[in-house]
């Protein structure tokens, strides 16, 4: 096959119009301005929320494919909520600080801490979630989940004071409702029984009452499954019923000691 055969066959299955990826790189670097306009010290809030209009706007024309969706009101919608956001994140840093012996200062929980860093971009994102504009927001926390291995879905509902420690390999569903003062750890599942096209209108993920402290690597699946609050999920749990409040739901591990033959 000569080039411009190569060249004809590859044009004739780019058939996506729409798919700029521009879009992706936009994205992460409106992700970044916006995560430093909130924390960093030495960056101006008012220039640089000019500068996060205009690259939304841009974004804007590259994820508002269709001309009568209300795109061009998100950002109106989303700047005013950035207080709460920003109150709502340090909480989130005080809940960590507060709770992991190895925190050294709250300036490190900012810095250092991918649990932090994912819980924040997912809060900037879920706004833009809940304002019908999906794309970006999607793509803001695969940016998160990218540099962290914490995948939290924008469509996800969070509580205050939310702390994950050591975060790699968690994932929480679109449809995941998490209450306040909630510790899960590295590992954790909250995800879907099974997965159905059908059911994207539907509740597929679990409830997280308030107070629930869920340990490493617990898997725990589907939408009618409710932990109650002040419960303890152990370490490697599979839950697929809900539980009670105040309960403690631990995996039992069988322990076989292996003998050498022919050894007295």
């Amino acid at each position: 096959m000569d080039k411009a055969s190569i060249i004809k066959n590859i044009k004739e299955h780019k058939n996506q119009p729409n798919l700029r990826f521009e879009l992706k790189e936009r994205t992460e670097s409106f992700t970044n301005r916006l995560f430093y306009t909130l924390f960093d010290i030495d960056t101006p809030v008012d220039e640089n929320l000019d500068l996060l209009e205009q690259e939304f706007d841009a974004l804007v024309n590259l994820a508002c494919w269709q001309v009568d969706k209300p795109c061009q009101r998100v950002w109106a919608n989303f700047v005013v909520r950035l207080p709460e956001i920003l109150e709502k994140l340090n909480l989130d840093a005080e809940a960590i600080v507060n709770c992991d012996p190895a925190s050294l200062s709250i300036e490190e929980v900012y810095m250092a801490y991918p649990g932090f860093y994912a819980i924040a971009i997912y809060r900037l994102a879920h706004e833009l979630y809940k304002d019908g504009f999906p794309l970006v927001p999607r793509l803001m926390t695969e940016y998160a989940h990218r540099q962290t291995g914490v995948d939290i879905n924008p469509g996800a509902q969070i509580g205050k004071s939310f702390f994950i420690d050591h975060a790699t390999g968690v994932v929480i569903g679109e449809t995941a409702v998490i209450k306040n003062n909630v510790k899960i750890y590295q590992g954790v599942t909250l995800g879907a029984l099974y997965v159905a096209k059908k059911l994207q209108k539907t509740k597929r993920h679990p409830t997280i009452e308030n107070n629930v402290t869920i340990y490493a690597n617990a898997t725990i699946l589907g939408g009618d499954t409710v932990i109650g609050e002040n419960s303890i999920i152990g370490g490697n749990a599979w839950i697929t019923e809900s539980v009670p409040a105040n309960s403690t739901v631990y995996h039992s591990p069988i322990i076989k000691i292996k003998t050498l033959p022919h050894v007295s």
